[in-house]
């Protein structure tokens, strides 16, 4: 099997894509997040916005692969169908134009009747929620044959962390559908919650795993909670954390089916100062997946 791809996040700030210049030519492909490059009209349609014609000029002139990660799709969402048309609609016309590999959504629910959530939340993980997403992605797979749900970071849980490797595996368990892995993921999970990540990993159906995801984040401020207790964030707005590498060298030989992994920053996170740090977690990353 020959090394899985690296790839670089694209964010929609004119800032954060001067400043990373660089940086962004060395990655082998580019992941968006379909619903950044759009805007809504009053009457509900969703057009291109500034950062759609910028990213489809890079990828004509780079000829570098485009993937797909939204967080707005709602996989968990049991209705609402004519969101979905017009949300799948768009991402038709933008396959047109960037021919993603393949497209993938955080797991939960990011529109609750009506109300878009600024994070996904949680679903109970029963069968009948993993039907639900799956036929989800099954409406997604119309359109970009190879897709998937990434573990999310939540906040609460709706059950045992350890069991969401099984639930994951029952969305997954069909052809064309695939398992986003998000390592920083795993560790902020595992240390708000208190469980080991490497157990969580090995739980996973790793054979499903069509990217890996890594990334870094901060401390929440004792001050947001009346206890002064104290949350890891899944901020992607810090370096990639030691525990988080550690845990990739242990994983990525594992994952056979493996095509890409992805480094990731948040736009508003970069200044000129941090340019170095992500440049040397690409080269790191580089190295890591050669191996």
């Amino acid at each position: 099997m020959s090394a899985p791809a690296v790839g670089f996040t694209l964010q929609p700030e004119a800032e954060f894509l001067d400043l990373l210049e660089a940086v962004i030519r060395r990655a082998d492909y580019y992941e968006v997040a379909p619903e950044t490059l759009w805007r809504e009209l009053p009457s509900g349609a969703l057009v291109e916005n500034g950062f759609h014609a910028r990213f489809a000029k890079l990828k004509a002139k780079s000829g570098k692969p485009f993937v797909a990660h939204g967080v707005g799709l709602s996989v968990g969402s049991p209705g609402d169908a004519a969101r979905r048309k017009r949300w799948l609609a768009r991402v038709k016309e933008d396959h047109r134009v960037f021919g993603f590999s393949w497209y993938t959504d955080h797991l939960g629910q990011s529109e609750v009747g009506g109300l878009s959530m600024t994070l996904p939340l949680p679903l109970p993980m029963t069968a009948a929620n993993a039907t639900i997403v799956q036929r989800r992605l099954r409406e997604l797979q119309r359109v970009v044959p190879h897709v998937g749900v990434e573990n999310s970071v939540v906040y609460f849980l709706l059950g045992d962390a350890l069991e969401e490797p099984g639930f994951l595996s029952r969305i997954v368990n069909a052809p064309g559908m695939h398992l986003l892995l998000d390592l920083h993921n795993v560790h902020t999970m595992a240390e708000n919650f208190g469980f080991d990540a490497q157990a969580y990993v090995d739980k996973l159906p790793l054979d499903r795993v069509i990217e890996v995801h890594l990334s870094g984040g901060e401390y929440s401020d004792p001050a947001w909670l009346a206890s002064g207790a104290v949350r890891r964030l899944d901020s992607h707005d810090g370096e990639v954390p030691e525990a988080v590498w550690k845990l990739a060298e242990r994983t990525l030989k594992r994952c056979r089916n493996l095509r890409g992994v992805t480094l990731e920053r948040m736009e508003g996170s970069v200044e000129a100062q941090h340019v170095p740090l992500l440049a040397e977690e690409l080269r790191r990353l580089k190295k890591l997946v050669a191996r």
